[in-house]
């Protein structure tokens, strides 16, 4: 569970690394921001801050914010139905160093190292500002923040993160808050 001092500080720094970034949110934006856990209790190694701000049933807009070295963990997004192939999503940085990897060729040496977990897909696509990467649906994939922390546009098929499949079981997508 997220606890209000780690909501708060997770939102602080959000808000300041948007506005490092030029990105300029509307009040009602910054009241929905998520801060996510992944139910491991361990946000500032394991988490995300998200703010979302279109989800229609045929396009997703999302800004993910990253603290310095927090990683997304290891997910893919499944196929929905016969008719729908899952979520695709382009992934395009707007501040920081992000390290992405998805299946593939493992690098020998990556550039970071996944926290505690359970983590299979290590060929490695740097992003830095300006750069963006296309993930198809069923791509298993994780990503990390580099030293600076980071700011990623999501552009994205509709999303439905509740039915992400994530490589370690004991994460939840549902990010549990302590009453603010």
């Amino acid at each position: 569970m997220v606890t209000k001092e780690q909501y708060a500080k997770a939102s602080e720094f959000a808000f300041k690394t948007f506005e490092k970034a030029g990105i300029v949110l509307t009040q009602e934006e910054k009241a929905r921001l998520e801060v996510a856990d992944f139910g491991l209790g361990k946000l500032e190694e394991t988490g995300l801050e998200i703010i979302t701000y279109v989800n229609t049933d045929r396009v997703c807009a999302k800004d993910l914010v990253l603290m310095p070295y927090q990683t997304c963990p290891e997910h893919i997004h499944p196929p929905l139905s016969s008719t729908n192939p899952g979520k695709e999503e382009t992934f395009r940085c707007r501040y920081g160093k992000v390290y992405l990897y998805v299946d593939g060729e493992a690098e020998n040496e990556p550039s970071v190292q996944p926290p505690e977990g359970v983590y299979t897909v290590f060929h490695e696509i740097i992003l830095e500002p300006g750069m963006q990467y296309t993930l198809m649906p069923n791509t298993k994939h994780w990503f990390k923040a580099g030293a600076d922390g980071a700011v990623v546009s999501e552009f994205s098929t509709t999303s439905t993160d509740e039915c992400d499949i994530f490589t370690d079981s004991a994460i939840k997508r549902a990010p549990e808050v302590e009453q603010l």
